[in-house]
This record gives structure tokens, C-alpha cells and sequence, in this order.
């Protein structure tokens, strides 16, 4: 029986101190994959962000950024519009020290094997740090490819894309040190229908293209160029709009309003309109969606990424407690049931982790005319989105319910990571979007089923639990009745066998182990926590984040 002969009533013990002046890139999960896939030259850089993401500064930085949220300001005090975001200048230094540290356009400057890699590790880092404010980043790193679709733009703007020069405010691009991209494609009317836009576009005689329509759902407002999609005369075409002209003049922006969301509230999304907005076409005229893709599939492949770095920051979270926090006696990691859920989290983080450097290394090598990887990241792409952001919710939900009650204190920060949890699986194309896209892929493009097949045989032999699983794989891959209705059991497989060709094939014994025996052969419950009692819990616990 503990008592309290002093009569202090406000001694403060069995706390959990912030989890602050660590090195979240001292992870062997992520530096093994980093050096794995080509980026071994970048673990020095990549150590030294890290000490600013886990530092009390990127701490303070990220609480400031969501709860000073991004204010409209669509009059200045004249009168005039100006359709401008104002931000806490927390929000400023984040993209500061992201830009700088290289997760924007810059690994398209970058001619070393593996900077796609370099740059998805800093990616992840700079998510762990703050989430809202890598909606922009992305959408920068995946704006290169399709805007190469316009040579002429792409030599004016994509110097500036690739800066790690953070340079904000609303400025004739040529003259800034750096710029920030962002799309608009959903409509009110259609969402991911992107055909049922109504945005309406008209050539002009001296090539440039008007705009006029409203645009449902624009992150990231204040970013200097977007492409938009928009109905042609032959029909469904991409553009190029900046939000100010070459000759210095604001090009029409109007910013209806700035959405009101679950989570990501840092970074404002808004609903612009346009009014004889001047616009340059980017690819063919008709073929908007073909250009435009190349963009969704990187943002795509920065889901995955971001979603597994997400994992990574909450289970760190979560082991960080349990190692302070004593019950019963003991400390909550040595409990055995503790120990279950902890372990069954680093199977999955780790899983994740694993899955979407292996993706960054496939984007690094198709980007140097790999025909075989480029296929691989076709079907691997939608796999990886639809399973890795479906798992995010359930998983932040349990890391969050290890530190108890004060994971539900907004001081821990838990409830922001809990609701930023969601948007992942929403963004570029919800959970049915990529099951189906899969599909399109098996139909359309065989040769990503055999890149596919490759990578998971590559394991062939090693485990019975994986051949087995990859056999039945086959055979649902093969049917094609009632595939639309089949597709989410279809990718669910799919990823959780290719999460396990890769974990047995790069991670320790019993990590692949334990991942085969609960998400292959169904030694397990339904929850996490629920691993087998012979799994070597000690092994496995290794591997989690400091």
C-alpha cells in the first residue's frame, strides 16, 4: 500500500517525459531500406534532420502550425481582391526546414542513383514532424513528371520546382528562389469522376487558354502554380495556372472559401473558382487525365510514404510511454500483453516502412528507363496506397490507447496524429479508387502482374506460409468473374503477400516469421495484440523506434 505522509499533493511521478531529443531516422527499419534501395550516401544527411525532427523546436512548430489554423483573407483593406492565406509562422519554418532538407521537387535535379530514395526517407522524417504541411510538398515532387509533358513550361518552371529554397508569398515566379506546385481536379458534381468536370476552357490567339469554373477541393492555395483539368473543345485536357502572371499581375484565384476538416489543419484547403483565369495547356488537348496521372502516381506513392512514417511516429510514441510508465509493478513495455500489442504494431510499421522504400527504389529506377521496375510501381502503386493508408486509422487508434488517457490528452499530440490518420486513404483516390485500379492494371498492362510476380517470387521456398499464400493469390488474380465485387479481398492479399516477400527477404527471422504466421496463415485475432504465445516477442521489440 503506497501512502502520502508529506502531504504533497502534486508530486509528479510514473510520467511519461516528451518524447523530444531523439533521432527518429536513428531506425535501423528505415536506414536498412534506405541503404537497401540505393540511397546509402544520404543516411549522413538524412541523421542530421532528424536531430531537428525530433527536437523540442519541430515539437513547438507542429502544435503551433494546428492550433493558429490558415486564415482567408479574400479583400485587402481597400477593397481589392486578393484571395491570399495567411499562416502562423510555425507553418512557414516546417516548410522551411522541409524544402531545405530536399522532400520537395529536388530529386529530380539530383543525378545520383537512388535520390528518389534519399528524398522518400526525408519524406517520411518531415511527416513524423508535422503532416499538414507535406500536402504541398508533395504535390511539388509530383508535378515534374507530368509537366515535362509541356517541354517549354517545364524548362521556366521546373529549375524553381526543384529548389530546396522555401521562398512563400505571391510573386512573379521567375523572380522567387523557389516555387511550390499544387491540382485541381475534383468537382462538386463528380469528385474522383473527374470526367463529369464542368471547368470549362477556351484557346485564346495568342495560345494561352481561359478558365471558368469551380473546383471543389485545391490544397494548398497559396502554392504558385497548379494544374488543373478543365473540358476543351476536344475535350478533357490538363493546364498549367499560375496564381501570378509572367508580367507580375494576379491571375484569377478566387478563393470561395477555406474547407473546415477532420484533421490536416495546418494546411489550408480551399475551393477556388475561376473567371477568365489564364492557363497554359500541359500535354495533349483531350488527354487531361493521361497527363495529369503521372502527378496522382507520385502523390500516390508520397501516401504510402506518408502514412508509413505516420505509423513509425506513432508507434514511437507508444513505446516511448510504455518504457516510462510502470503498472503493477513493472514497466508496461514488460508486460506481457503490452508486449503482444507493441509487437504486432512493429510488424506492421515495419511491414509499411519496408513496402514504401521498396516503391521509392522502383520510381528511382523507372525514372532511369528500368522497363521491369516501372511496371512493378504500376500495380504496386495501388497496392501499396489502398492497404498501408487503410491500416493507418486502426493502427494510430491502438498506439494512441497504449499511453491510456493521456493519449487522449491533446498535449501528447496523439489526438492530432489520430486525426490526420484518415486522410491518406481519402487523398488520390479512396480504398475502392486503388482496388479498382489494380484491376485496370491486371487488364491493361500485363506486364505489371509479371514485374509483380518477380518481386514476390523472389522469396519462392523460403517460407510455406508465403508460397501458399501467393498460390491462392494467383488463382483470385486469374478469376475474372465478379472481380469488381472481389477487388478489396484482392489487394488486401495482394499487398499483405508482397509485405511478406519483402520482410523475409530483408528483414530478421523472426520479424518475417511472425508477419507470415498472422497475416498468412491467420494465427491471429482481428485486432492487434493478438499474436500467437510462441512468438518471440524480444526479437521483434528490437526493431522498435527510439
Amino acid at each position: 500500500m503506497t501512502t502520502n505522509p508529506t502531504g504533497v499533493t502534486h508530486e509528479v511521478t510514473n510520467q511519461a517525459p516528451p518524447l523530444t531529443g531523439h533521432n527518429p531516422a536513428d531506425d535501423a527499419v528505415l536506414l536498412e531500406g534506405v541503404r537497401r534501395e540505393g540511397a546509402d550516401w544520404h543516411v549522413d544527411e538524412l541523421l542530421g534532420f532528424g536531430k531537428l525532427v525530433g527536437g523540442e523546436e519541430a515539437r513547438t512548430w507542429a502544435e503551433q502550425a494546428n492550433r493558429f489554423e490558415p486564415e482567408l483573407r479574400t479583400h485587402d483593406r481597400y477593397g481589392h481582391r486578393i484571395d491570399e492565406v495567411d499562416f502562423h509562422p510555425a507553418y512557414h519554418s516546417l516548410l522551411t526546414a522541409t524544402v531545405g532538407a530536399g522532400a520537395a521537387g529536388s530529386a529530380w535535379a539530383d543525378a545520383r542513383p537512388g535520390a528518389h530514395v534519399a528524398r522518400a526517407g526525408t519524406f517520411m522524417l518531415a511527416t513524423m514532424m508535422e503532416q499538414g504541411h507535406m500536402c504541398p510538398v508533395s504535390m511539388t515532387y509530383a508535378v515534374i513528371p507530368a509537366l515535362r509533358r509541356a517541354p517549354e513550361l517545364a524548362k521556366l518552371y521546373e529549375p524553381l520546382l526543384t529548389s530546396r529554397v522555401y521562398d512563400p508569398g505571391l510573386r512573379t515566379p521567375s523572380q522567387k528562389r523557389g516555387l511550390l506546385a499544387g491540382m485541381g481536379m475534383t468537382e462538386k458534381q463528380g469528385g474522383t469522376d473527374v470526367r463529369a468536370n464542368t471547368t470549362a476552357a477556351v484557346e485564346q490567339s495568342d495560345g494561352t487558354w481561359r478558365l471558368r469554373g469551380h473546383k471543389w477541393f485545391t490544397s494548398a492555395p497559396m502554392n504558385d502554380l497548379f494544374l488543373v483539368l478543365a473540358q476543351a473543345p476536344g475535350g478533357l485536357s490538363c493546364f498549367l495556372v499560375p496564381r501570378v502572371l509572367p508580367d507580375g499581375t494576379r491571375n484569377t484565384f478566387r478563393i470561395q472559401r477555406l474547407k473546415d476538416k477532420l484533421g490536416n489543419r495546418s494546411n489550408a484547403s480551399s475551393e477556388p473558382e475561376f473567371d477568365d483565369t489564364v492557363a497554359w495547356l500541359v500535354g495533349e488537348e483531350g488527354r487531361g487525365v493521361r497527363t495529369i496521372i503521372d502527378m496522382v502516381t507520385m502523390t500516390r506513392l508520397d501516401c504510402v510514404l506518408g502514412s508509413a512514417g505516420h505509423l513509425r511516429e506513432s508507434l514511437a510514441q507508444a513505446a516511448h510511454h510504455t518504457r516510462h510508465r510502470s503498472v503493477f509493478g513493472r514497466k508496461l513495455i514488460d508486460q506481457p500483453l503490452m508486449r503482444n500489442v507493441l509487437a504486432d504494431l512493429a510488424l506492421e510499421s515495419e511491414a509499411a516502412t519496408t513496402l514504401g522504400l521498396r516503391l521509392a527504389g522502383a520510381a528511382d529506377r523507372a525514372q532511369r528507363g528500368d522497363a521491369g521496375e516501372k511496371a512493378f510501381l504500376r500495380l504496386a502503386t495501388a497496392v501499396g496506397k489502398y492497404w498501408v493508408c487503410k491500416r493507418q486509422p486502426a493502427f494510430v487508434a491502438e498506439a494512441l490507447e497504449c499511453l491510456g488517457g493521456n493519449g487522449y490528452d491533446e498535449a501528447s499530440g496523439m489526438p492530432r496524429l489520430y486525426r490526420e490518420a484518415p486522410l491518406n486513404g481519402i487523398w488520390e483516390g479512396s480504398g475502392n479508387v486503388n482496388a479498382l485500379d489494380l484491376l485496370r492494371a491486371l487488364a491493361r498492362e500485363p506486364a505489371s502482374l509479371d514485374a509483380f510476380r518477380s518481386e514476390v517470387e523472389a522469396a519462392a521456398g523460403a517460407d510455406a506460409r508465403l508460397d501458399s499464400a501467393w498460390r491462392g493469390l494467383r488463382g483470385e488474380l486469374a478469376l475474372t468473374e465478379d472481380a469488381e465485387i472481389r477487388a478489396r479481398r484482392v489487394v488486401e492479399r495482394a499487398a499483405l503477400v508482397l509485405q511478406a516477400s519483402l520482410l523475409v527477404r530483408h528483414a530478421p527471422p523472426a520479424v518475417a516469421d511472425a508477419f507470415c504466421a498472422s497475416r498468412l496463415a491467420g494465427d491471429s485475432g482481428f485486432a492487434f495484440g493478438t499474436l500467437a504465445a510462441g512468438t518471440d516477442f524480444g526479437a521483434v521489440l528490437e526493431r522498435l523506434p527510439a
